[in-house]
C-alpha cells in the first residue's frame, strides 16, 4: 500500500508512527486509517519492534475525523467507515505503545490515543470528545475505553458535555500519563528505551494479563493472570532475570 498521510521510522527496535496531515491538523479519514491498519500489521509480523510511538506531524496529534467525509453517510456507510478495527489492532498488539499528544488529540484522535498503553502529553495538549456537539457520539471505542481509565462521572461530563480539557486535567484524571515540556515524543522515547531492557516476552504477558482484566470480572482475570504468570517459568528470559538479580548483574534477555 502506498504510504500517503503517515510517516514511520524504526531506530533500534522502536518504531515510530507520525500522521501527517498539518493542514487539516492531523485529521483522521477512512484512508489514514486503513494504512495505519496496513502499518499495525506490519509491525505485528516484525518480532524485531520492541515498542511503538504515535504521534503528529506540527503542533497537533490528531483533531478528530475528517467530518467533510461523513456528512452524508447512511448507517450502513458508517458502519464501514468506523475506525474501531484498527484501533482494536492497536490496542491488541504485544508491544507496549505510547500515544505522543501535543495540541489537539479530539474525538476519533483521541479515541486513538485511548486504545494506546500511554499517553504522553505536551503542556499543549487538549484532548476531548466533543462528538455530541456534532449530533453523534464517539463510535471508535471512546465510551467503552474512556469510562475504565477515568471513571464513570468524569467519562460521561467529556462525552455528554463535549468537555474538552488541558493536559493538567487530564494527568489528575487519570487520562495522560506524564505532562512534559517540549516534544512528547522524546519523553516516550526514553520510556520506550527502558522497557527494551526488560523481557519482551514477560511484557508481552503483562499487557495481555492488564488488557484481559478490561473484558472480564475481576476473579476471571486474576485466574487467567496466574496462568500467563506461571507459563512464563518456562522462559529462559525468565531463568536469566531471576539469576541476574540474584547474581547482582544487569540481565541479558534474548526473548526465548
Amino acid at each position: 500500500m502506498k504510504k500517503t498521510y503517515l510517516k514511520k521510522s524504526v531506530e533500534n527496535g522502536i518504531a515510530t508512527i507520525t500522521i501527517d496531515r498539518p493542514d487539516v491538523l492531523n485529521a483522521l479519514n477512512r484512508d489514514l486509517v486503513t494504512e495505519l491498519g496496513s502499518l499495525i500489521d506490519e509491525l505485528t509480523a516484525d518480532r524485531t519492534i520492541r515498542a511503538l510511538i504515535i504521534t503528529g506531524t506540527g503542533k497537533n496529534f490528531a483533531a478528530g475525523a475528517d467530518i467533510a467525509n461523513m456528512v452524508e453517510l447512511a448507517p450502513s456507510e458508517a458502519r464501514a467507515f468506523s475506525f474501531s478495527g484498527v484501533f482494536d489492532k492497536i490496542e491488541g498488539l504485544p508491544i507496549p505503545v505510547f500515544a505522543a499528544i501535543q495540541g489537539y488529540a479530539l474525538g476519533g484522535g483521541l479515541e486513538l490515543a485511548l486504545a494506546c498503553d500511554f499517553r504522553i502529553c505536551s503542556t499543549t495538549a487538549k484532548l476531548g470528545l466533543p462528538e455530541i456537539k456534532l449530533g453523534i457520539m464517539p463510535g471508535a471505542g471512546g465510551t467503552q475505553r474512556l469510562p475504565k481509565l477515568i471513571g464513570l462521572s468524569r467519562a460521561r461530563e467529556m462525552i455528554y458535555f463535549g468537555t474538552i480539557i488541558d493536559a493538567e486535567k487530564a494527568l489528575q484524571w487519570g487520562l495522560c500519563d506524564r505532562v512534559v515540556d517540549g516534544d512528547p515524543a522524546e519523553h516516550a522515547k526514553s520510556m520506550a528505551e527502558k522497557l527494551l531492557e526488560k523481557s519482551p516476552i514477560a511484557l508481552e504477558a503483562a499487557k495481555k494479563s492488564v488488557n484481559f482484566v478490561n473484558d472480564a470480572d475481576m476473579a476471571s482475570g486474576i485466574a487467567y493472570e496466574a496462568v500467563v504468570w506461571a507459563d512464563l517459568f518456562s522462559t529462559a528470559d525468565q531463568k536469566e532475570g531471576m539469576r541476574a538479580f540474584l547474581e547482582k548483574r544487569k540481565p541479558n534477555f534474548t526473548g526465548k
